[in-house]
Parts: C-alpha cells; sequence; structure tokens
C-alpha cells in the first residue's frame, strides 16, 4: 500500500474523493519550487476535516496526502485542458491559481518527470478509485462518487467576481441522473447558502471520466467557496494570512447540510 494513499473501505454504495487536501511535496520536488507556502497555497483546506463523518455513514473514502503542486490526480493525464478557453493549472501546475510561478527559473518539470509522476501518483489514485468502483458495483445496482473540492471565494484570473458556496459539478449533467443533481440542489437551497450548477466548475477528471449512469455509476463534484465553512480573507492572500485556521464551530452550519448532501445521495443510490 502506497503511504500517500488513504482508503478507507465502506459497504455502503457511496465512494467520497478528496484529491487535493494532501500538502507532502517530495524532497525531490520542493527543492526546484520557488517557496513552500505557494505550493501550497491551492490546497483544498480542512475538506478532510470538514467530510470525517462520511466514514461512518458507511462510506468509501479515497484521499491522497500528496500536494495537488506536484500532480493534480483531478486533470486529465493527456494535458488537454477540461476548460478550453479558460485559465486553469496544468496536470503538473507551473503556477498557482492567482498565476504565481512555483518553479525556480529554468526548473519546471520536463515530459519525462511528468511521466514519472503520473506512473508514481496519478495511476494509482485512479486505479484505486475504479477498483472501489468494481467492488461497489458487485453489491449494488448504482453507486455514488462524491468528489470533494474548494477554492478560495475570490481569484480574479480563474473567474469573475465571488464563487456561490456550492458549486456544484456533473459535467452538464452527463455524469449523473438528474435526481440526483435535483437532490443535492434542494438540500442546497434549504439550507441558505447560495449555490450554481455547472457553472465555472463543470467537475474535473475524476467526475468526467467515472460518471456512467447508464451502468450504474453517478458522479458528481462539490466545489466549496472557502468562505463556506472557514474565516477567509477574501481577496489576495499572502503567507502568514492564509490558511485561516480550522474552527469546527465556524464550519458547522455547512457540515451539517453537506451530511445531509451525503445521506441523499446515499437515499438515491439506494433507490
Amino acid at each position: 500500500m502506497n503511504e500517500w494513499l488513504q482508503i478507507t473501505r465502506g459497504d455502503a454504495p457511496l465512494i467520497v474523493s478528496v484529491p487535493h487536501t494532501g500538502t507532502t511535496i517530495p524532497d525531490s520536488t520542493m527543492q526546484h519550487l520557488v517557496s513552500p507556502w505557494l505550493a501550497r497555497k491551492d490546497c483544498d483546506w480542512w475538506i478532510e476535516q470538514l467530510y470525517g463523518f462520511a466514514k461512518h455513514l458507511g462510506a468509501t473514502w479515497i484521499r491522497t496526502n500528496i500536494s495537488r503542486t506536484v500532480i493534480d490526480v483531478n486533470r486529465d493525464p493527456s494535458g488537454v485542458s477540461l476548460y478550453p478557453g479558460q485559465a486553469t493549472t496544468e496536470l503538473c501546475p507551473t503556477t498557482t491559481f492567482d498565476g504565481e510561478p512555483l518553479y525556480k527559473d529554468g526548473a519546471t518539470p520536463d515530459a519525462e518527470e511528468i511521466e514519472r509522476r503520473k506512473r508514481k501518483y496519478f495511476a494509482p489514485y485512479h486505479d484505486a478509485l475504479a477498483s472501489e468502483v468494481r467492488r461497489l458495483r458487485n453489491d449494488h445496482e448504482k453507486i455514488v462518487v462524491y468528489d470533494c473540492h474548494s477554492i478560495r471565494s475570490s481569484i480574479p484570473r480563474l473567474f469573475d467576481g465571488e464563487l456561490p458556496n456550492f458549486n456544484v459539478g456533473t459535467n452538464s449533467g452527463a455524469s449523473c441522473d438528474e435526481a440526483l443533481t435535483k437532490a443535492v440542489q434542494d438540500i442546497c437551497a434549504e439550507s441558505g447558502f447560495s449555490q450554481t450548477t455547472n457553472g465555472r466548475f463543470k467537475g474535473g477528471y475524476i467526475t468526467r471520466s467515472l460518471g456512467q449512469p447508464d451502468h450504474g455509476v453517478h458522479a458528481i463534484q462539490m466545489e466549496l467557496a472557502c468562505r463556506s465553512y472557514m474565516q477567509e480573507p477574501i481577496g489576495p492572500v499572502a503567507e502568514g494570512q492564509w490558511p485561516s485556521p480550522y474552527d469546527s464551530e465556524f464550519a458547522e452550519p455547512m457540515r451539517a447540510t453537506l451530511e445531509k448532501i451525503l445521506i441523499a445521495a446515499l437515499h438515491f443510490a439506494q433507490r
């Protein structure tokens, strides 16, 4: 078993994917980076704490400890952009979301290094997802793959204005049944938090590659604006200011809503 890959198996028809909370950066990569803080700046901070209840629902939990700066397991491994014409970061990012260089001059990963990282980190993560999908589909007519994410509320390079609290992605409706999308949207609406579906974020490679509703696999991505569950300074952030500490009391309204969402996903899969 890879030490950087966490898999907790459950028997419920639900897989919770947590691909972007890792902060581990091997020394062989770190020596080429501008700064450790920049390299971890775009982490999906505290998402593993926020969704910690999922295992108690019987969900299968898959998480990588490796930082997305090393390799982003939610990008297309071919390097093709999931959002053509829009600013984004690469499979092995060379800039932060704000456009700041991550690597020292002349030290960005070459094609050979990118292939090495794909073999070492990307492939095992997706092999684990595929294996758990097969295992659960053997016991359930349909399952849900729920991909957890968060992002700062305001990043002008990536999107205009302030993101809604909930950003639901279903690959424009292709990755899951409409009934599941509606169940999630209804809970978001009842919560009082703002929401959108298939807006700036339609679901990354995990959602798009695994979602096959005609074959009983329904995949959905949830991108949360960070202010929804942490005391986020809106706008540019500086070292020493970001990330804000996790505050379970502040996060509780969002945590409670997310629990309702995962329970609804389970009910959908069990119908």
